[in-house]
């Protein structure tokens, strides 16, 4: 890791140097803020005038899977590092994300409530934002738990990956970005990693309207060179405003396929601090180490003062990371180096929560984003005795991630809560920790403080709604007098080859059309003696089977009226009572669909650059501020 001139003395990084490295060294002042509440005690440091407040460290990786962890069942990726925060906090057994990808799944954890209602569902083949220059993304009118904590004094800020957007207008309006939904500081990935931020991987962002477009281009451009040469050799009488009709039409051709797909790496692979690029495009073999290296300055320079710090790794997403003090380590090929450096990282987090005097006072949470990517088995993660993963919305591979919290002094040490609990329960969560009573629009997380403490042993989720992209796949029920968690499938995706669990002829599965089974009954299953999904139910082997459907019928009806037009997506239930009803009109109180091909194109008028458009180039030579 790199010296820094203000804020910490020099000590050797695992990135450069190997595996056997301590954390970094703390400034001066604050390693005596450390010492002082040491010292006399944080009751009476809190009567010196220090906050008393929590502060919040809150680590979401990309594409984990639950199975990708030690204190999760596996045994031969070593994950000391998150390990060790079960074992001193609280483990969430049945953590669910709101959604299979990034895009929804980050917004409905920001908000605290579904993706649909903030327009970020698709209903199409696009299930995520997919170039930078868009002009969709989290809208400016939807609140986050930053903003709610911004309001209650907390310096909050955000390293790492994004993913909800950046412009809506014009280059530089940034209403989609960090800044504007309540982070004080940003550094970090505007966009995501995707394989074309590395030369030579393969195109993964509409790769067959690229191959379409390049073909028509290149039809158009043997068209006016044939018609060129006839004419030249009087064989065929061509006007000239023909020929210059064709050479502008081929010029467009090229243009509108080249340009957005061949730059690719230069428009979506950035870094930014702030509203500033310093970076394009991004340089992967230095990027863990800034971004470790910027969430260590944060927490530093604000440990005087209750903060927020979203630390969102870009780890384990493709394309892997090569770091050589990790690779070839794990038993795992390169997937695993990736995981086991990204534990690295986050013990270095931790020690510097601690280092600092911060742990009593600090809740430190993380989470995947959604399951793991099982279709690239080289490159994808595990998730355990789960089926199915990434990208699926029903089947629990795709939505149980690990789920941890700790706060020593505060959450019990070791305990393990096997109910039911959202991603989107961080928002009510951190509402009520930073004492932020004000009104708030309907949620549908809830605050996870009495399951995790203890007070409370049922969690207040009574139903769950498992969506893929707008489409209703799956809703659980645990009813409120016995411990079993029914899972009702109303729609599977269809595996392809048939039996692998995936969908290996495409990149992951779709939520609709052809590439889904609609259930009629649905799929039934009991998660307490089922988990694994292999044993459907059936009026023979479970009494309260018609109960199940009838009581989950009726919350999805319940569940709808919540919804925009009070109505789900056209296609999301099978044929039945609970189904018919025309295609949901938009997002909560008029906002716009994020995820309409309108808002998903590139647009050169909306894309970031550092230098002047469209010669974008720099690198990324500064320093995390003081």
């Amino acid at each position: 890791m790199g010296r820094n001139h203000t804020a910490q003395v020099h000590k050797t990084s695992n990135f450069s140097s190997g595996r056997d490295t301590t954390a970094f060294l703390v400034p001066t002042r604050l390693a005596s803020l450390a010492l002082l509440v040491l010292m006399l005690g944080v009751d009476e440091v809190t009567g010196l005038g220090l906050d008393s407040r929590p502060n919040f460290v809150l680590i979401m990786v990309d594409d984990l899977g639950i199975g990708d962890v030690g204190c999760y069942g596996n045994h031969t990726i070593r994950t000391p590092n998150i390990d060790r925060l079960a074992l001193e906090g609280v483990k969430l057994s049945q953590h669910i994300a709101a959604a299979p990808l990034c895009t929804p799944s980050r917004a409905a954890f920001l908000t605290g409530r579904y993706a649909l209602r903030s327009g970020l569902a698709s209903s199409g083949r696009v299930p995520v934002l997919l170039f930078l220059a868009g002009s969709g993304g989290l809208p400016p009118t939807e609140t986050t738990f930053a903003k709610r904590l911004q309001k209650q004094g907390y310096t909050t800020g955000l390293v790492g990956k994004w993913h909800l957007g950046v412009n809506c207008v014009s280059r530089g309006d940034h209403c989609h970005h960090p800044n504007q939904h309540g982070f004080h500081y940003f550094y970090g990935l505007p966009f995501t990693l995707f394989n074309n931020c590395v030369p030579g991987q393969p195109v993964d962002v509409l790769a067959d309207v690229e191959q379409v477009l390049r073909s028509l281009s290149q039809l158009l451009g043997l068209a006016l060179l044939t018609l060129v040469c006839l004419r030249a050799l009087g064989l065929l009488s061509v006007s000239v405003g023909l020929l210059v009709a064709l050479t502008c039409l081929t010029a467009g051709g090229v243009a509108v396929w080249y340009v957005p797909f061949c730059f690719l790496q230069t428009w979506n692979c950035i870094v930014m601090r702030n509203q500033e690029v310093v970076e394009q495009p991004l340089v992967m073999e230095t990027l863990a180490e800034r971004m470790l290296n910027e969430a260590q300055h944060f927490i530093s320079r604000n440990a005087h003062q209750p903060f927020l710090l979203f630390f969102s790794l870009a780890h384990v997403h493709t394309p892997l990371f090569n770091s050589p003090a990790f690779a070839g380590k794990s038993r795992h090929g390169v997937y695993g180096d990736n995981v086991e450096e990204m534990d690295w990282i986050i013990g270095q987090v931790t020690e510097t929560v601690d280092s600092l005097g911060l742990a009593n006072n600090t809740m430190m949470y993380f989470t995947s984003d959604h399951g793991g990517h099982i279709e690239d088995p080289q490159r994808g993660g595990w998730n355990g005795i789960y089926k199915g993963g990434k990208a699926m919305g029903g089947w629990e591979g795709g939505i149980r991630v690990p789920g941890i919290f700790r706060w020593p002094g505060r959450l019990p040490a070791g305990r393990v809560v096997d109910q039911p609990t959202s991603l989107m329960d961080l928002y009510p969560t951190l509402r009520h920790l930073a004492q932020d009573t004000e009104a708030d629009r309907p949620l549908d997380g809830h605050d996870l403080m009495p399951l995790l403490e203890g007070r409370s042993r049922r969690s207040e989720h009574q139903f769950m709604f498992h969506y893929c992209g707008s489409y209703l796949h799956a809703v659980r029920w645990q009813p409120p007098d016995c411990d079993s968690v029914f899972k009702v499938h109303y729609v599977t995706p269809v595996f392809s080859p048939a039996g692998t669990g995936g969908c290996s002829d495409q990149e992951f599965c779709s939520c609709y059309g052809d590439h889904v089974t609609s259930h009629d009954p649905p799929l039934v299953y009991d998660l307490l003696h089922d988990p694994t999904e292999s044993r459907p139910l059936s009026p023979a082997n479970e009494r309260r089977f018609a109960e199940v459907l009838r009581r989950v019928d009726e919350a999805v009806e319940v569940h709808r009226g919540t919804l925009p037009g009070g109505h789900l997506t056209e296609g999301t239930l099978n044929e039945g009572p609970v189904t018919r009803g025309p295609r949901t009109k938009g997002p909560e109180h008029g906002v716009p669909n994020q995820m309409s091909w309108d808002h998903i194109l590139w647009k050169p008028w909306l894309q970031p650059c550092c230098g002047t458009f469209p010669f974008c180039g720099c690198q990324d030579n500064s320093r995390p501020p003081g």
